[in-house]
């Protein structure tokens, strides 16, 4: 089970890329133009290596996924595998569930091609005799609503003893076509998926109220240009190629795929099937103790700064921070950065609560967070409706950055405290990926922040900061500088160091310092989790760089910079990954660790421990191919993840 949700999850990602990175190739293609690095070229490779990794996904369900839950009394049944009683109980759920939902579009010049919404199902049949009209109008499209289940279970009575079965939405509507046109053949059928461009098109400095055109722009996402055809693998080529020319498609974005032409909806399956055993052990995180208990947080992060590191720890340590300062009557103003939150988050309903308990209350909305904008836009309408202060960051730039800020009296004077977070301000994605939580009273940094947050307010300049590095005004140099400073000790024949653990290396000019440095004798481990555009172990190039790549139960998605100069050590945790986009294009924030137990802490767990998973750990080979941490006798399998979860989870 756990095996599929990662392919469903492959599947999601897939779909993303093809809404939002293939659409620009094929804006190129159809304007015949090159368009920045996008061309007719780009567009066929890329369709190129989709359909080898469509045909792998596929590979994988058919070869290795239905066999598996097979051997475990789990099965998909097809039409001709089900019997009698099991074909009769489907026909009436047909009936019943499904064909009153259904209305199926007879294509002529009155009733033309219905709108297909993004990612949705859909048939196409080829009829033959005439309709109750006398006319031979063959084609019919049948689309099929999203509220629908896609997998079905099949009553315990007829699946036998120690068997679980199901039958796929398709397959049910597949054996029933023909109830959906009385009087009519069908003949030649297939379902069919359309995938969508899916970027919202809003030009920001020509816009009054971003908000409102972003809300007009959702309407229209579902309908936007078509850029991939799904469609099952026997489907004829007359039907294909109707379908391409309606879509106004190349023949290159036409999938065939041998099974559901929506994998992600396979994730249903998972919560079906009460099988434990094909999980993967609950896993219970601790709750952070160094931040204690009882509303003492405050007089804990006086004495030192506190670390999360998450899921392995609970985020619940973030929510008892904001709860603690609503609570407290000595907090005057509360101000955090919101870019995906999720559309339930106890984190909003305490800002809300904040705001009627009369705080100060700023939060900083990133609208523009695909695909969660729509949830951005709703609690940006809730918290301006009771009076908090909102503010959707700088016009052109994403606010990426994630910092909680808290002002509260004490005595005669005013204190801050503060959170910042290399992960998203999510109570569910808290449980799924890693990320460092870092929570401090440190008075340099947090008058840092502030600044920050008066500058996305006010969009003034930016004084000098004390240890904050912002993008897009200096991260990129800063960490320009940082290489340089460890190449420099290794060409006076000292040590130079760096370890980076990030989820993508795309920025050309940090690559290349990178590679400089490690001609300049510096040691360098990259921990990169996605794409790398930097060539590891190439000979007379980068003989001093190593790269891997650590997939496990959770999705590694913190950003820890490690720089040795000889004696002098730093450490910085960030929002930022090394893109180009990252650097110039977002707000975003690196900022030291300067406690020494913490920034060990930090290097134990989060780099050392990566570096030494022989489990999880997948070795770049020159530029392009990855290859599993070999484990031999002599070097047993040991995961990073695993290790932590040990280490740092809740004990009963």
């Amino acid at each position: 089970l756990e095996r599929l949700r990662y392919l469903c999850i492959v599947s999601s990602n897939l779909d993303e890329f093809f809404e939002v990175r293939v659409a620009l190739h094929r804006a190129a293609l159809v304007a015949g133009e090159q368009k920045g690095d996008y061309n007719s070229k780009t567009f066929s490779r890329i369709s190129a290596a989709a359909q080898t990794l469509v045909q792998a996904q596929y590979d994988v369900y058919n070869h290795d996924l239905i066999p598996a839950f097979a051997k475990a009394g789990i099965k998909m049944l097809s039409f001709a595998e089900r019997n009698e009683a099991q074909n009769l109980w489907v026909k009436h759920y047909f009936h019943k569930e499904v064909k009153p939902l259904l209305v199926p579009v007879g294509l002529d010049p009155s009733h033309p091609f219905p709108q297909v919404a993004n990612k949705s199902l859909n048939f196409i049949v080829q009829l033959s005799g005439k309709d109750a009209f006398g006319r031979n109008n063959e084609i019919a499209i049948v689309r099929v609503p999203r509220v629908l289940p896609r997998i079905i279970r099949l009553p315990d009575k007829l699946a036998g003893k120690r068997q679980h079965l199901f039958v796929s939405l398709s397959s049910v509507i597949r054996a029933h076509l023909q109830d959906l046109f009385p009087g009519r053949q069908v003949g030649d059928f297939s379902q069919f998926r359309v995938t969508r461009d899916s970027d919202l098109s809003v030009d920001e400095e020509d816009v009054k109220n971003l908000r409102t055109a972003l809300r007009k722009e959702l309407e229209l996402r579902a309908f936007g240009r078509a850029v991939r055809l799904e469609v099952s693998s026997g489907c004829t080529e007359y039907l294909a190629h109707l379908l391409l020319k309606h879509f106004e498609l190349p023949e290159q974005s036409l999938y065939r795929v041998h099974g559901p032409v929506n994998l992600v909806r396979l994730n249903q399956l998972i919560d079906l099937i009460d099988a434990p055993r094909m999980l993967f052990p609950t896993y219970v995180p601790s709750y952070p103790a160094e931040l204690g208990s009882d509303g003492h947080i405050f007089s804990v992060l006086r004495e030192h700064d506190v670390m999360v590191h998450q899921p392995f720890e609970s985020f619940d340590g973030v929510i008892e921070l904001l709860r603690a300062a609503v609570e407290d009557p000595n907090v005057l103003a509360i101000k955090q950065t919101v870019y995906r939150i999720g559309s339930d988050s106890r984190l909003m309903d305490l800002l809300h609560e904040a705001v009627r308990r009369g705080k100060e209350v700023l939060v900083v909305v990133e609208l523009k967070a695909r695909f969660d904008e729509e949830a951005n836009i709703n609690w940006a309408e809730r918290l301006e409706k009771i009076g908090a202060q909102v503010v959707y960051g700088v016009v052109g730039l994403k606010t990426h950055s994630k910092m909680l800020l808290i002002t509260r009296r004490e005595g005669r004077q005013i204190r801050r405290y503060a959170h910042l977070s290399t992960g998203n301000y999510n109570a569910k994605t808290a449980r799924l990926y890693t990320d460092v939580s870092h929570f401090t009273a440190n008075a340099a940094l947090t008058s840092d922040i502030e600044q920050v947050f008066l500058q996305l307010a006010s969009q003034s300049s930016l004084p000098r900061l004390r240890q904050l590095w912002v993008a897009p005004f200096n991260l990129q140099d800063r960490l320009l500088r940082a290489i340089e400073s460890t190449a420099r000790a290794s060409r006076k024949g000292l040590d130079g160091r760096i370890i980076l653990k990030m989820n993508s290396l795309t920025d050309e000019r940090l690559a290349r310092a990178l590679v400089k440095a490690g001609q300049a004798g510096v040691n360098i481990d990259l921990i990169v989790r996605g794409a790398c555009i930097l060539p590891a172990q190439v000979p007379g190039f980068t003989e001093n760089i190593k790269v891997r790549s650590v997939i496990g139960r959770f999705l590694e998605h913190s950003r820890v910079f490690y720089f040795r100069a000889n004696d002098k050590e730093s450490l910085y945790l960030s929002s930022a990954d090394w893109m180009s986009r990252n650097m110039t294009r977002r707000v975003e924030l690196a900022w030291p660790v300067t406690d020494l137990k913490l920034r060990q802490r930090i290097i134990d767990e989060c780099l050392v421990a990566y570096l030494g998973d022989t489990c999880d750990a997948w070795i770049q080979q020159g530029s392009v191919n990855y290859q599993l941490q070999q484990v031999g006798p002599s070097m047993p399998c040991l995961s990073a993840q695993q290790a932590l979860m040990s280490l740092l989870g809740a004990r009963s």
